[in-house]
């Protein structure tokens, strides 16, 4: 059974930094990719930074390309997002995700392309 499970949510004023981190467990061999989405109250969840394990290339949104960075240790089986110069509109629960099908021609971004999932951890930017 793949298990996810998130945490390093917590509060950051505009401008900082927090660092979430997902351990996995379950199929952990098998993921071919990983990624952290965020949805905010009322709106629909948005994927935010993916990484694909294989050839190790990273994708991020437009919104929080220069600033937040997808990584991994794999040995550890954790993945990690790093947030910097945080935004108001950063503010909401922080998922990850993981999927063990080849991507072949996936959308990084599309929650529906993602098979498990963590419970997610909150975060809240305030101005």
């Amino acid at each position: 059974q793949a298990q996810l499970v998130e945490s390093g949510g917590g509060s950051v004023q505009a401008g900082g930094s927090l660092s979430l981190s997902c351990v996995h467990s379950g199929y952990t061999y098998s993921y071919s990719y990983m990624g952290w989405f965020r949805q905010a109250p009322g709106k629909e969840r948005e994927g935010v930074a993916a990484l694909y394990i294989g050839a190790g290339s990273t994708y991020y949104a437009d919104s929080v390309k220069g600033r937040f960075t997808i990584s991994q240790d794999y040995g550890a089986k954790r993945l990690y997002l790093q947030m910097n110069s945080a935004k108001p509109e950063d503010t909401g629960t922080y998922y990850c995700a993981a999927d063990n099908r080849q991507p072949y021609g996936v959308n990084w971004f599309d929650p529906g392309n993602y098979k498990y999932w963590g419970r997610g951890t909150q975060v809240t930017v305030s101005s």
